[in-house]
């Protein structure tokens, strides 16, 4: 199976729509293809074909943009870089990659020193080629690739074919509906496959994306007020500065807002009430880099039956739960579906991603009576003390339901009786004792899950996508 060449198809559709903004800038789906054809010509002119494995490294502003459909136009597979990693884990992935070339913005470009790199500028100022870009994308076609956040072991470069991205926007548009004047707000990356997959459902939906440099909370609740975007995409602290900056600011949230998207793992019910009152519908969903975006969303129907829940897979997705858990069960969440990645490359090359067709997340959750998939956390993160297991995420769940908290990370310390025993971060909106901490978390969960320590700090450590990274947290304690 192949698909029409998605930018210049929705350009032919669509191409008098608006497929970008930022700042005060917009460009027209077919402005932003004729631009992404004359820099495909002019990155051909520097060698780059469709055989080619490129690495991209850039903020999110449209030059960005422009350079990533160019490599859609060309064919050619880009390994997304996190612009946030060290010199030293930015070389591991181009060596594992084995990227033929470098694409960096001016900004970035003192954070690797390669003997293949193209800054944009340079790209801005070559002689284009004679270029035709390819009328159809074969299913299977690499598009992107994207490293897994490396919170265990290596990161792992995690393969997305065009039938990834495509099945992903295909499935999402079946759940929460499409509409010619949705305008995507994105402020996640563009490395990160939350941010990478707006852009694919904006050419495949002929969707606006309003895209920012990075997260402002004051912004996103202007243009939530302002009525100007539709959808937006957040984790559990985003979501909250979002309400904190609502609630300060006094604002009310437009009729013309539909829906946020929440993944990175659960969000606090006590948020979910809070964004009720402004009457945002938050949908809760869980996926991973390997699937693309979203795996399950929970249906604006069951938003507020179901507080807690990820949702049922959406519509081409299976998901079960290992070892044939009864509902309620607590066991590692296995998913199958188009949307799942055929592999990894470099040093995971020959891992097998499927398990009798079935790709085995290594998250931790349980079905209910109704097949609502709830997700408790990380295999890896799991706290064994004195033979009970302990999610992080649970205690941290109820830790931000606590008025005087405002971010909560908690991690496994050792213990010479109990083997180990968990360990809070918080950073706090107001002073609160520690007892009282302690006290409120008696009241919610049972002796056991309770923190043997609770410290207070200014931030917590979060990777891109501002996931909590509770190994680092461990290195504190």
């Amino acid at each position: 199976m192949s698909y029409p060449n998605w930018l210049s198809q929705r350009a032919h559709l669509s191409g008098s729509r608006m497929a970008l903004s930022y700042g005060g800038q917009q460009w027209t789906f077919a402005e932003i293809n004729d631009i992404a054809a004359d820099y495909a010509g002019r990155l051909t002119s520097l060698g780059i074909s469709s055989e080619t494995r490129v690495a991209v490294l850039a903020k999110s502003h449209p030059e960005s943009v422009f350079v990533m459909y160019a490599c859609l136009h060309i064919g050619c597979e880009m390994v997304m870089l996190n612009e946030r990693l060290s010199a030293t884990e930015l070389e591991y992935q181009l060596q594992d990659s084995k990227a033929a070339y470098l694409l960096v913005d001016e900004e970035l470009q003192g954070k690797l020193d390669s003997s293949n790199k193209i800054s944009f500028s340079e790209i801005q100022n070559a002689s284009p080629s004679n270029f035709k870009p390819e009328e159809e994308w074969p299913e299977d076609r690499t598009i992107s690739i994207m490293y897994t956040s490396g919170t265990t072991g290596y990161p792992k470069g995690v393969r997305q074919t065009a039938g990834n991205h495509f099945s992903s926007a295909v499935s999402s548009a079946l759940n929460i509906g499409i509409a010619p004047g949705d305008v995507w707000l994105c402020v996640m990356p563009l490395f990160h496959i939350s941010g990478f997959s707006i852009l694919m459902r904006s050419l495949i939906y002929g969707m606006g994306v309003q895209l920012h440099p990075k997260f402002d909370p004051k912004i996103c609740a202007h243009e939530l007020s302002a009525g100007t975007v539709t959808h937006m995409s957040v984790v559990a602290v985003t979501l909250e500065r979002v309400l904190s900056e609502l609630e300060t600011a006094a604002l009310h949230v437009s009729a013309n807002f539909k829906a946020m998207l929440a993944g990175g793992g659960p969000v606090p019910i006590s948020y979910m009430e809070r964004a009720e009152k402004y009457g945002i519908s938050v949908l809760q969903t869980y996926g991973m880099t390997e699937t693309s975006s979203q795996t399950t969303t929970l249906q604006p129907a069951d938003a507020k039956r179901k507080i807690g829940s990820s949702g049922k897979p959406l519509f081409l997705y299976q998901i079960k739960i290992a070892e044939n858990a009864a509902p309620g069960e607590k066991a590692e969440i296995l998913i199958r579906g188009p949307q799942v990645t055929p592999g990894y490359i470099g040093k995971f090359a020959e891992r097998d991603v499927q398990e009798e067709g079935w790709f085995h997340t290594g998250d931790i959750g349980y079905l209910d009576e109704e097949g609502f998939l709830f997700v408790v956390d990380r295999r890896s993160d799991l706290i064994v003390s004195g033979g009970e297991n302990i999610y992080p995420a649970e205690i941290e769940k109820v830790l931000l339901g606590h008025p005087a908290v405002r971010e909560a990370g908690v991690c496994g310390m050792p213990d010479e009786q109990w083997g180990e025993v968990p360990a809070a971060f918080v950073v706090l909106h107001e002073e609160a004792a520690m007892e009282d901490l302690k006290a409120f978390l008696k009241s919610h969960i049972a002796g056991y899950k309770i923190p043997k320590v609770i410290r207070t700090v200014d931030s917590l450590p979060r990777n891109a996508s501002n996931k909590v990274l509770r190994r680092e947290l461990k290195s504190w304690l």
